[in-house]
């Protein structure tokens, strides 16, 4: 049973590129996209935010994924936040028909939309489409899942070795998320998942793509590594002062949840999930929740970095975040 249409490239309706601001973790993607509102107000402007993150779709995932305050979200229109139980799946795929269907409810509103967030993933379905793949198949996905809590993940990582050892090359052996996805598209197609993407390079978008021109892509970018480490080892723990795992305790006592959801996979919920399991100690889930959310960091300046044509902008150097404002402001205008 397919749950989703096949996406097609995606094609915006707007006569003005749709404002995007992306950028790594910390990086202060919602303080900029929050001057930017507070600015369009100040000229009579409405600007709606649409949510690019994986995490801040969930209800419950609140402290841990730095969801904007409720003070913030009642003083600009966010939209993709809460919108799921942490227990269902959110895809690319269906972020990026989503993202295409608000651009146009906004504008038909006479707002204006902005999109921000960092997961890269969604950035390639709403700007290139992910027509090479094919949607989850619900039927595949559930025999797979109590197939590796039956024979475990690195079994299961064998087993698409032997029918796809490109895609299985560059994933962790636990992955289990990514191991069962590649597995499912080989199921449902009868091909590797490297030898789809291969065949539609210009989809992939990571090496060499392009912006679409009814996209304009800001970037923050930190230039400085070991300062943005530190602002995010500041931030986790700050997280911990405000009750991070008291919420992911609340999250435990829903029966539908499990270590192996998306939701639950997310980047620091992971790490305390495993600690609350007595798997790891409290200073072995700090140090493995701050050591996962840098390689998130990494991972997405990477990707960002092979995008051309992207607007850049350093957000620890006040006057490029001035610059970024400025830019942001000038294209408000032309809408």
């Amino acid at each position: 049973m397919q749950t989703e249409p096949y996406i097609q490239r995606m094609h915006a309706p707007e006569t003005m590129p749709t404002l995007c601001i992306v950028g790594p973790t910390g990086a202060g993607k919602t303080y900029l996209a929050m001057l930017l509102a507070e600015h369009a107000k100040s000229i009579g402007l409405t600007i709606e935010l649409i949510s690019m993150d994986s995490a801040l779709v969930y209800r419950g995932l609140d402290i841990g994924s730095a969801k904007p305050s409720k003070i913030e979200q009642a003083s600009v229109t966010h939209h993709l936040i809460n919108i799921l139980e942490p227990s269902e799946v959110y895809s690319a795929a269906r972020f990026a028909k989503d993202a295409k269907r608000l651009c146009e409810e906004i504008r038909s509103r006479g707002n204006i939309p902005i999109v921000v967030g960092g997961t890269m993933l969604y950035w390639r379905a709403w700007a290139h489409g992910l027509s090479s793949l094919p949607p989850a198949n619900l039927e595949i996905r559930a025999r797979l899942d109590e197939e590796g809590k039956v024979i475990g993940w690195p079994a299961m990582h064998e087993k698409l070795s032997s029918v796809d050892p490109e895609t299985a090359a560059r994933l962790k052996p636990n992955d289990s998320q990514r191991v069962q996805r590649a597995l499912e598209v080989f199921e449902i197609t009868g091909k590797p998942m490297s030898t789809l993407l291969a065949d539609s390079p210009s989809e992939d978008g990571r090496e060499g793509s392009s912006i679409p021109a009814w996209i304009d892509l800001v970037s923050l970018e930190p230039s400085d590594r070991p300062r943005l480490h530190a602002n995010l080892e500041k931030r986790f723990d700050e997280m911990l002062t405000a009750g991070f795992i008291d919420e992911v305790k609340t999250l435990r006592t829903n029966p539908n949840l499990h270590a192996d959801l998306p939701a639950i996979r997310s980047v620091g919920y992971r790490q305390a999930w495993e600690f609350l399991d007595n798997q790891i100690d409290f200073d072995q889930m700090r140090y493995k929740a701050l050591a996962a959310t840098r390689q998130l960091g990494k991972r997405q300046l990477t990707w960002l970095r092979a995008i051309a044509g992207r607007k850049t902008f350093d957000p620890f150097k006040p006057e490029e975040i001035k610059a970024a404002l400025d830019y942001c402001k000038s294209k408000l205008i032309q809408k």
